[in-house]
């Protein structure tokens, strides 16, 4: 009665056993990281990507023994486009990151059609403007999700879920069928795309793996996330902090009332779908969180090692007045100013490296603030406390600093990702491992638990200081700051 997880993130693939009692096992992981040709564009192999998934599953299920199911989380949005006949990709696959279509984006808003760059619906139309302009071949698209389907089902299965699909530009509002009109405006075929199915399904044999495990669940990072530290009731919700930084929350059976982006800045998202029945949800974005760690490491030498800046960070003045704004790639929620950059202010001749250090952990955790306050405002729900996972988690001083700044308690996830529990309950509860949402937020066991060191009028005393830097570092680069997607 265990699950094979097979998770593809930005930089690697991984496969893990999930056991009933949520424990995970035997993890195998292999990099397959991403190319940037050009500044702006970002590269994927889908063959060598195709070769890890392989590879670390049967590791995964020759250490871990036969599985009732196949779960699968992805990085969402990226795209790929292969051959029906043969599977052979016409061309590279295209990240999420990538920001090669931008002309097209902003070219689409005469006519009245909104896409972000990071969607996959452009991507998509420039892969079949390059490998089929006449759109007479047999050709099939997916975002990661799909591919790694495909790959595993050997070729049967053409397929992505709500999660995925609603995150490519080409999901009508409501979840209910692909987006006729975008189709049209950038010439895609209906008979390119996959199916749309349940998160939570038997979809089909996985026959690439030994024993043929079904297909039983697939999902887009994020809400693997939120579904695996069991934000399963409207109000629940989880912040992810690895490169960036993305929260969820959990809305319920309604949509959000805005149709692309809320008055605070958060998008709607679907997340998840079973029984066909859609689960809404909302998501806030950051767009630099431990790359503001790397920067201090990589490009100014002031730690020698991530982990350094935890010790470093508590051997400094907690309540110096030293700002730091995560801004080095622009702002997301709630602004989304992509002119905005990076500030750093109140030095003094007495600042020295554990001031500066602990100035850009408390400048990520006030981010994070940002994200949980925006989420509260566009949902009208309150968040009474807030689930962590991701690579940042590890690092003691952020996870008070956040706590601090949201003032409330931070449940940290036992898992540093938790999207492998999240494939695995899904593809659990549609074989029987278990029953359902409300027996998956039972099994929810956080590692640790911070409560709020500061007093609530220190912490709103500080959030306005950091408010302050925070208005100092829009508009940097007003061309950038023009944009809207």
């Amino acid at each position: 009665m265990s699950v094979l997880v097979v998770d593809v993130g930005t930089s690697g693939v991984r496969a893990a056993v999930v056991r009933p009692d949520a424990s995970v096992d035997h993890i195998h992981h292999l990099p397959v990281l991403p190319a940037t040709p050009a500044p702006g564009l970002v590269e994927i192999d889908p063959l060598a990507m195709a070769s890890a998934v392989h590879q670390v599953a049967a590791r995964a299920l020759a250490d871990g023994g036969p599985v009732q199911a196949v779960g699968i989380a992805n990085q969402r949005a990226s795209t790929i486009v292969w051959e029906r006949s043969s599977g052979q990709p016409v061309g590279p696959g295209i990240g999420w990151q990538d920001l090669r279509t931008v002309g097209t984006c902003l070219a689409l808003q005469a006519d009245g059609i909104r896409l972000a760059p990071n969607a996959s619906a452009t991507k998509l139309a420039m892969l079949l403007d390059m490998a089929d302009p006449g759109r007479e071949r047999d050709l099939c698209f997916g975002t990661v999700d799909t591919w790694v389907a495909w790959i595993l089902s050997e070729g049967s299965l053409h397929v992505t879920d709500a999660t995925n699909a609603g995150v490519t530009g080409m999901l009508e509002a409501d979840g209910s069928g692909w987006d006729h009109r975008v189709l049209e405006a950038l010439r895609i075929p209906l008979s390119v795309l996959p199916e749309l199915v349940d998160s939570s399904a038997t979809l089909g044999p996985a026959t690439a793996l030994d024993g043929a495990p079904p297909i039983a669940g697939i999902v887009g990072d994020q809400q693997a996330s939120l579904f695996g530290q069991g934000c399963t009731l409207p109000g629940m919700a989880k912040a992810t902090f690895g490169t960036g930084g993305m929260l969820d929350c959990c809305v319920g059976s309604q949509r959000p009332a805005f149709p692309a982006r809320g008055p605070s800045g958060t998008i709607p998202i679907v997340a998840w779908k079973r029984d066909k029945h859609l689960t809404w949800g909302v998501e806030a974005l950051m767009l630099s969180a431990g790359s503001c760690v790397e920067w201090l490491r990589d490009d100014l030498g002031i730690i020698s090692d991530v982990a350094q800046s935890d010790d470093l960070a508590g051997a400094g003045a907690p309540d110096a007045d030293v700002w730091f704004v995560p801004a080095l790639m622009g702002i997301g929620t709630p602004l989304w100013d992509f002119g905005a950059r990076g500030t750093l202010i109140g030095l003094t001749r007495g600042t020295g490296r554990a001031e500066v250090v602990r100035a850009v952990l408390d400048g990520i955790a006030h981010r994070g603030a940002d994200l949980l306050e925006a989420a509260e405002a566009d949902t009208g729900l309150e968040v009474s406390s807030l689930r962590v996972d991701g690579g940042m988690c590890a690092n003691a001083t952020f996870v008070q600093s956040l706590a601090d700044a949201i003032g409330r308690p931070v449940e940290v996830a036992p898992l540093t990702e938790a999207t492998t529990l999240g494939a695995a309950y899904l593809a659990g509860i549609a074989t029987g491992v278990w029953s359902g949402e409300e027996e998956v937020s039972s099994l929810w066991s956080p590692s640790r638990v911070l409560e709020p060191a500061r007093t609530e009028a220190d912490r709103q005393a500080r959030r306005a200081r950091w408010l302050q830097a925070r208005e100092r570092s829009l508009r940097t680069i007003p061309e950038l700051s023009a944009l809207d997607f």
